[in-house]
């Protein structure tokens, strides 16, 4: 480091070099000639040429002149006889000696200073080459218990600590999360109150546990979480002029979308969520990152064989209630406008599959199907909402009619 000091105070003093060397010749001159000719100016009576420069006419007056001094290393002014011509133009008060000296210490200086630059240079290139050769240091290995999955983020991580429905392995923390610094802190005392071991690892190693998501700072190994049987679910105590409401998904296959259809779900009140296990996404760390963690709360179950649940839930006077785009309207099953239906009894809600909608058999099983009037004029190919944006609009006008 002191040498590039020391070679960065020579490179100044050799740029101040050749300034002092030039400046003097370029400024001198340009202020004798302007002296000069202003002079000439006020004595009308004398030639146009410069006094002393072989004019018959005003040679009595002086037989030699000085020059200005031009020049650093000149010690008297120089006489030049009056049998020299005169310039032509103000630079030509320069003699050509000078003018020749004046040259060669420019470039001398000019050549200097391009050479100490040059080495400054190539020095400063060669300590940040060096620098950036430096080895990167080797990832941190990881080792994880087999069969477990990586949850990330930091309200999917914070609500599986809650919940306790998973069994936990190992977090891992953002070593330098001063931004966070309380949350944390707070998810390493939760975590240490359960047994999990916890490391602080750089941001690499978290990309590389939940491959390159958007993981906050935070991952937590953990078990995978399943949907629960239905079969082994307890059966809700469905009296008179009870409100209940269940959603069931058909074959969701989008981790986003089942997600957001989880959220809105939990946040608008759904008692239970039900999901069809032919072609239907599992339960990921994806989905419940997507959900904000609501995947870690909400209860999730699954069944087999949807058409058989369904007609049980008949059975049991619960109105099974299907979704259809205004482009699908059914002629055998009645349909009407959300804004229409009212909510007097147990209700299933059944959303299908993103791209074509409810199966045939689950159609033929709904008692009425419920669309979302549009705002406009639809152009065709895009007449149907995102499922998960369907969900949030019709949960909101059955559940807004829950009595409080």
């Amino acid at each position: 480091m002191a040498f590039v000091v020391v070679m960065v105070q020579i490179f100044k003093f050799n740029i101040w070099k050749a300034a002092r060397l030039s400046f003097p010749f370029s400024c001198n001159s340009h202020f004798r000639a302007v002296q000069h000719f202003l002079a000439q100016e006020k004595e009308p009576s004398q030639s146009s040429s410069p006094t002393g420069f072989g004019n018959g006419g005003n040679s009595h007056h002086h037989s030699s002149h000085e020059l200005p001094v031009l020049g650093v290393g000149d010690a008297a002014a120089r006489v030049i006889p009056k049998s020299h011509p005169p310039p032509k133009s103000y630079k030509g008060l320069t003699p050509q000696k000078n003018l020749r000296w004046q040259w060669k210490s420019r470039k001398r200086s000019t050549e200097q200073a391009a050479s100490s630059s040059e080495e400054f240079r190539n020095l400063r290139e060669d300590d940040f080459s060096k620098e950036q050769k430096r080895p990167m240091p080797k990832p941190m290995s990881i080792e994880r218990t087999k069969g477990s999955e990586i949850l990330f983020g930091i309200a999917p991580c914070s609500l599986a600590l809650s919940q306790s429905k998973r069994d936990f392995f190992q977090l891992f923390l953002k070593s330098d999360s001063s931004c966070a610094r309380p949350v944390m802190e707070e998810f390493a005392q939760r975590a240490k109150a359960c047994g999990v071991p916890v490391h602080h690892v750089r941001r690499q190693v978290l990309d590389a546990l939940c491959k390159g998501r958007v993981h906050q700072g935070v991952c937590l190994e953990a078990t995978p979480l399943h949907p629960s049987s239905l079969e082994e679910a307890e059966a809700p105590q469905v009296g008179l002029g009870t409100q209940l409401i269940w959603l069931v998904l058909e074959q969701i296959q989008d981790p986003m979308n089942l997600g957001a259809v989880l959220r809105s779900a939990y946040f608008l009140g759904v008692d239970r969520v039900v999901t069809s296990q032919k072609d239907s996404c599992p339960l990921t760390p994806t989905v419940s990152k997507a959900s904000a963690g609501a995947m870690e709360v909400l209860e999730v179950y699954s069944t087999d064989n949807l058409q058989r649940f369904l007609k049980a839930k008949t059975e049991e006077g619960w109105e099974v209630i299907g979704t259809v785009s205004k482009s699908e309207v059914e002629d055998k099953v009645p349909v009407i406008s959300c804004l229409e239906f009212h909510w007097n009894k147990p209700t299933v809600l059944v959303l299908g599959n993103e791209g074509y909608g409810l199966s045939l058999e689950t159609r033929s099983l709904c008692h009425r199907m419920l669309i979302i009037p549009p705002g406009r004029m639809l152009q065709p190919g895009i007449e149907s909402l995102n499922v998960s944006v369907a969900t949030g609009i019709l949960l909101h006008f059955i559940c807004s009619q829950k009595i409080k």
